[in-house]
């Protein structure tokens, strides 16, 4: 059961962080069509910079749980590198039994500010005025596939703890 639960979460991240790269060129077309309308025709804009800054939230967000994934964050490695893989295993998985509680308060939080942005139609207080529902919506569901990819890399690290990891 873990195993498929492990197999399915790791595929689904997998899938939605090589969809995400792409927002990156999503984000740069824009800025650059932003830019060459306002010096080359003398027409700005308005909404260019803050859609860059709702794809650069999704890309980062729905990126997370890739990055896990693929053990890619940042870490100090002072005295982590030194350990053997099985005591790497048993500090990951304490130290992420913290991060999986700071993502549940956090899912918690964006579900209802979500549900706040649907219910009473928020909106950006800006010229262009884009509701913010669509980007909440993102925002959470990219903490929620972050929440999985901890779950998954906390059963894989259990299973290494115990000498029988998942492949």
């Amino acid at each position: 059961m873990a195993q498929l639960f492990v197999r399915y979460v790791d595929a689904l991240n997998y899938r939605v962080g090589r969809v995400a790269m792409y927002l990156f060129y999503v984000m740069g077309a824009i800025l650059l069509a932003s830019t060459i309308s306002r010096l080359a025709i003398g027409i700005p804009i308005n909404w260019a910079l803050e859609m860059s800054q709702f794809l650069l939230s999704a890309y980062y967000l729905l990126g997370g749980a890739y990055a896990l994934q693929l053990d890619q964050h940042v870490r100090m490695d002072l005295f982590y590198g030194r350990l053997s893989a099985r005591r790497r295993a048993v500090t990951d998985a304490i130290t992420i039994l913290f991060v999986i509680f700071y993502l549940v308060v956090l899912v918690g939080g964006g579900l209802s500010s979500t549900n706040y942005a649907i219910v009473y139609g928020q909106k950006n207080y800006t010229a262009w005025a884009p509701p913010l529902w669509p980007i909440k919506v993102v925002m959470t569901g990219g903490i929620f596939l972050m929440l999985l990819q901890l779950i998954s890399t906390f059963i894989k690290d259990v299973a290494i703890a115990r000498g029988k990891p998942i492949a």
